[in-house]
């Protein structure tokens, strides 16, 4: 009795015992079934190499035919009998002949046992072909037969063209050769993927000369498209052709060679598809040259180019062929600058992935997500976009183009090895896919069994802890996300369509047309941006080449601003500090909206640009639309206060690091809030959540809050003062209102308690500590600490007790003193302490009985004296954001005289905030709706217009100019618009916000 388990040990299923039979001495005598062994050194070989094999008993099984093909043939050419005689394998010439080979030839053993385990249909046609497996053994030369794709014929041929059955049999040898060899390890994807495509190639042009014949040859060229055109053929496909005649009186001829072409390729390997032609199955299978081009550049669609980038001459009349394809290539590398051309691309991938069925979609590894087909429409559509000025882009296949995208820096270097890799493990797939029953086929299997096959097929084997298939699974997984993310990434970014609208020639940029080109667009000094072009762009580098990319298109965004100078200009400090980082550029190529985002802060604020060149860094944040929200104010609170807290140790009495660090925060949240800022009126470029006026003004409170509360933390750090000292600073003015401006200083209140002695001069101390550091010169914006708000003003202490303050407002304080105080709220420090100050101040700012009639006009005189005495000496009161006719004073100042007057009454009005204690006294009807929409809308519109006027200029001011570049920058950051009709708005508002202020003050 054999013991089959021991067979089992080389791979077979059945614990070995089919095996046994089909090796034992009435099979092929490669088992001896008493010593439980190979029956010689060349049986052990051959049974390791049957064990390697992706399927060991599919391997056996198709030996064991060929072995009783040949024995059969044997018999047959000796006049014997064909069914045979009962005599063993092993005693026939036939099939001693071809395992002695085996036995023998290590490399013949190798490629036909891979074969026969990983296609069943190479394994038939080798059974039906019994002489055919020595095309797979090694040479004289002692190398693997040639796999180049090349087709050989029988010497009997002769120099005719070749029956159908003699170049079917020429084809499968050629194909089993290339199989072989990639199978074995000894050709690269690429390689396999080109001889398939040369075996096409000859193919179709042995068709084409059987389908002459003898008749008289019309002009008419085969140009191979799709993979077959790319170079990248694989194993079973249809390979798409053009056919195209040289002219009319080729046509008749043409169409029927045409014709019989197809027909004979179909017997022989492979279906000919010429569906891409003009007008596809409905359009003539034939055209002339001149109707070629008549029809693509009047009626091609953007798929239709897409698909010319795999053109090709393959067949037929190859100078034909290339006079086709140099004609339209000038058509194809402007079809990009169509409107409609990259979202047409996209739309065509996403009804690829629609066209799936659903129960297939997760296991397509081509039209599926993640699969080819996202990479190759992912490079067709950079190649269309790109490949118009560079020519090394304009290359038929898949992975060479890809190579050339990442050396000309249209793709990063580690985003296109991934795609690389991922193409590579797909096509294997694919390869191997097809390979097994030689049928066309996309889809991995669901079935365990057939999954084992596939990936033993593709070199898996069992490791520590998973099966070969889970380690296949896993790796395709991996591969199908990095490719969905990528081909995501590259389709879909902004910049394509941006560089897409940009004209050919303006991508060029040779000094002569980028020199034209800065005169069209409205640059001002086009002799001085050519020079930053050429210094941006200069020489061969990578970075130069991302510049040359990206520039064409940021320069329309500089040209949309009021001065494009100063966006290159700009752009160009900001290139040069940031330019050797391996980031910065990658950013703006990869980064979504981040160029064109950066063209615009660049080009529109001169404030923001001043923040970014100080922190060039913080250009990440224009990636993120979350980056691009205010932060959660204790979030802020926390973070400066650590910040400061790295440079404060036991007996730190330098408190300049600490608070350096405070600034630099703050320098970045205000460029944060700046950037969404500008781009909050930016169309599609604006973030998901803009920012309004009100936003932005509670945001820029919450960071002056963050910033005094950690610099308070080394303030007292450094003045620790007595034990039992607390200190608090309370908000006055638009800071205590949330109604911050980017040229706003921190109006503030100072107050201590304490009952030891030195105390108040302790909290002084710490008071000017905070207005010297923040104040004090530095890389990073100051922020002013106005204390003048302070009872007596700037004759009276900087720093008063809870009980001093108490004293002050019950005997000595105005009416004006409590108007400011109906702004006071806590900012940081002791919270008790700033609560007890809050309450203090409700019983100065919110009177019993509300104001005197003499107290009213007391205000109203104030009111009129301001208008007076501090409007700038120069200024246009109609225009000034600030104290200007319906501007911010003038609402404030109505909303605040009824909050002195009613709120001791009504607690809704007692507000900080100017509108939300308008809305109050709308709803206790003290404001009629109409002069409260009136005031609402001319507070918001200077509260706009300030803040604007403050982004371009880079430096605070209040006056709305008539004319000229810095209103052309407001209204541009407002929504655009003619600046004339802006200006004429302004005054319309504010004129209508001063009448209802008018009104409430004499009511």
């Amino acid at each position: 009795m054999t013991r089959p388990s021991r067979l089992a040990r080389y791979g077979f299923a059945d614990n070995g015992s089919r095996a046994a039979d089909l090796l034992g001495p009435d099979g092929l005598g490669l088992w001896d079934t008493e010593a439980q062994a190979p029956t010689g050194a060349g049986a052990g070989e051959l049974l390791q190499a049957l064990s390697r094999a992706a399927d060991p008993n599919l391997a056996l099984r198709q030996l064991h035919r060929m072995a009783e093909t040949a024995a059969r043939a044997h018999r047959r050419s000796t006049g014997g009998s064909v069914t045979g005689t009962g005599e063993p394998l092993t005693e026939s010439p036939g099939v001693t002949g071809l395992l002695d080979a085996v036995c023998a030839d290590e490399g013949l053993r190798r490629r036909l046992v891979a074969v026969l385990g990983a296609s069943s249909a190479l394994g038939d046609h080798l059974v039906a072909n019994h002489e055919q497996w020595r095309v797979l053994a090694t040479t004289k030369t002692g190398t693997a037969p040639p796999a180049e794709g090349h087709l050989e014929f029988q010497d009997s041929m002769g120099e005719g063209a070749p029956t159908v059955p003699a170049l079917r049999t020429a084809y499968r040898i050629a194909l089993l050769r290339i199989a072989a060899a990639d199978l074995t390890g000894g050709r690269s994807l690429e390689a396999t993927m080109e001889a398939l495509s040369r075996l096409a190639d000859e193919t179709l042009a042995a068709a084409y000369a059987m389908a002459v014949g003898d008749r008289p040859e019309p002009r008419l060229a085969v140009v191979a498209m799709g993979k077959c055109g790319g170079n990248e053929l694989n194993y079973v496909s249809d390979v798409d052709v053009i056919f195209v005649a040289a002219g009319d009186e080729d046509l008749t001829a043409g169409t029927t060679v045409a014709a019989r072409l197809i027909e004979i390729c179909g017997q022989v390997a492979w279906p000919v598809d010429a569906a891409l032609r003009p007008e596809g199955n409905r359009g003539p299978l034939v055209r002339t040259l001149a109707s070629h081009q008549a029809y693509y550049r009047r009626w091609a669609r953007t798929w239709e180019f897409q698909a010319l980038l795999k053109a090709r001459p393959a067949a037929g009349d190859l100078a034909l062929a290339q006079e086709w394809v140099d004609d339209l290539a000038p058509l194809v590398w402007h079809a990009a600058e169509r409107p409609e051309a990259v979202a047409d691309v996209r739309d065509m991938r996403r009804k690829i992935i629609e066209n799936v069925p659903a129960k297939e979609v997760d296991r397509e590894i081509k039209r599926g997500p993640g699969g080819l087909r996202d990479i190759e429409f992912a490079v067709q559509l950079l190649q269309l976009v790109h490949g118009r000025v560079d020519e090394s882009l304009r290359l038929p296949g898949t992975l060479p183009a890809l190579r050339a995208l990442v050396a000309g820096g249209y793709v990063g270097r580690e985003d296109g090895e991934t795609l690389l890799r991922g193409y590579k493990f797909l096509r294997d797939v694919e390869h191997r896919l097809q390979l097994q029953n030689l049928r066309r086929t996309h889809t991995v299997p669901d079935d365990p069994a057939a999954l084992r096959w596939l990936a033993a097929a593709l070199g898996y084997r069992a490791g520590a802890g998973r099966d070969a298939v889970q380690q296949f699974r896993s790796d395709w997984v991996g591969h199908a996300a990095h490719v969905r993310r990528l081909h995501v990434k590259l389709l879909y970014q902004p910049l394509l369509e941006a560089v897409a609208r940009v004209p050919a020639e303006a991508l060029r940029m040779t000094p002569e047309s980028a020199g034209r080109r800065f005169e069209i667009l409205g640059f001002a000094d086009p002799a001085g941006a050519l020079r930053h072009l050429q210094a941006l762009t200069g020489g061969v580098s990578r970075t130069a080449a991302i510049q040359r990319t990206l520039l064409p298109m940021l320069l329309q965004e500089f040209a949309d601003a009021p001065e494009p100078d100063r966006g290159l200009l700009n752009y160009r400090h900001v290139s040069d500090k940031l330019g050797g980082t391996p980031w910065y550029l990658r950013l703006l190529r990869d980064g979504g909206p981040v160029a064109r985002r950066l063209a615009r802060v660049l080009s529109l604020s001169r404030y923001a640009t001043d923040l970014l060149t100080r922190d060039p860094e913080a250009l990440r944040l224009l990636a993120d639309d979350a980056e691009l929200l205010p932060r959660d104010r204790d979030a802020l609170r926390e973070g400066f206060i650590a910040a400061a807290a790295r440079h404060l140790r036991a007996g730190t009495t330098d408190p300049a690091p600490a608070v350096a660090a405070v600034r630099a925060m703050r320098r970045r949240e205000l460029f944060r809030l700046a950037c969404a800022d500008i781009l909050s009126r930016a169309g599609e470029l604006a973030p998901a959540r803009p920012l309004d006026v009100h936003a932005i003004g509670m945001a820029l409170s919450d960071v002056t809050d963050a910033t005094l509360a950690a610099t308070l933390h080394v303030a007292r750090h450094v003045h620790p003062g007595p034990p039992d000292l607390r200190f608090a600073v309370i908000g006055m003015g638009r800071l205590g209102g949330y109604e911050m401006s980017y040229p706003s200083d921190a109006d503030v209140l100072f107050v201590y308690a304490s009952e030891q002695d030195g105390a108040a001069a302790a909290a002084h101390a710490i008071a000017e500590e905070m207005r010297r550091t923040l104040g004090a010169p530095a890389p990073d914006p100051a922020l002013g600490i106005d204390a003048d708000l302070r009872p007596e003003g700037r004759q009276g202490p900087l720093v008063r007790s809870l009980n001093a303050y108490a004293q002050y407002y019950a005997r000595w304080s105005r009416v004006w003193e409590a108007q400011a105080l109906l702004r006071a709220r806590f900012v940081c420090g002791d919270e008790n302490l700033g609560r007890d100050f809050e309450q203090l101040a409700d019983g100065v700012r919110f009177p019993d009985g509300g104001l005197t009639r003499d107290q009213v006009v007391e205000i109203r005189r104030i009111k009129a004296r301001v208008e007076t005495e501090r409007l700038p000496r120069g200024a246009d009161p109609t225009t000034h954001t600030k104290l200007g006719r319906g501007g911010l004073a003038d609402v404030e100042w109505a909303v605040q005289l009824l909050q002195l007057r009613h709120a001791y009454a009504l607690p809704p009005l007692r507000r900080t905030r100017t509108l939300a204690a308008l809305r109050a006294e709308v709803e206790a009807g003290l404001v009629g709706k109409v002069d409260a929409a009136a005031m609402e809308a001319g507070w918001t519109l200077a509260a706009q217009v300030r803040n604007a006027l403050t982004l371009v200029r880079g430096r605070p001011t209040d006056q709305l100019p008539r004319h000229g570049l810095e209103l052309a920058g407001v209204v541009q950051l407002l929504g655009g618009g003619d600046p004339g009709e802006f200006v004429d708005r302004y005054l319309r508002l504010t004129r209508r916000s001063r009448a209802a202020m008018e009104r409430v003050l004499e009511a």
